[in-house]
């Protein structure tokens, strides 16, 4: 069981596994800015939160994909994802990844990363806060052990 603030709030993750739960961010646009600003933040305590950034694909269970995914991008996405060992999920994080937000009409732009892989949180916002990525990991946190929001 960890511990950490955010927003005022103490938040207790247990993912209820043994190893430490790695995040790998495929920052694509300006979203993946906004994620990097999050996981590199040293105040909400990621580790005390039961979640790290990973070194690479191999090393990750969390998956996010911020920014706009083009139809020419598509292909490394889908092999980062398919590097990434068992169990893994995917935040889309920002308007771009989740819809394909204001490029949504370009013919060059694939709308939506859950169109080809098993989205399991999407972020809102055009970007979103750093805080809504952690709040998206929360949400992934409920749906992996199951919790009900309270």
């Amino acid at each position: 069981m960890t511990a950490s603030a955010i927003g005022g709030r103490t938040l207790r993750l247990d993912w209820g596994t043994t190893y430490q739960v790695t995040v790998f961010d495929l920052g694509l646009a300006c979203c993946g800015v906004e994620v990097m600003a999050a996981l590199q933040d040293p105040r909400p305590d990621l580790e005390a939160l039961g979640v790290t950034p990973a070194g690479g694909p191999d090393e990750a269970h969390v998956l996010v994909v911020s920014g706009t995914v083009t139809d020419v991008m598509l292909p490394a996405v889908i092999a980062t994802y398919q590097r990434m060992p068992e169990p893994r999920y995917v935040l889309s994080v920002g308007a771009c990844s989740n819809t394909g937000g204001p490029y949504w009409d370009s013919y060059s732009v694939t709308k939506g990363v859950d169109q080809v892989l098993p989205v399991h949180v999407a972020v809102p916002g055009c970007p979103p806060r750093p805080e809504a990525l952690l709040e998206g990991l929360v949400a992934l946190h409920r749906l992996v052990t199951g919790q009900e929001r309270g």
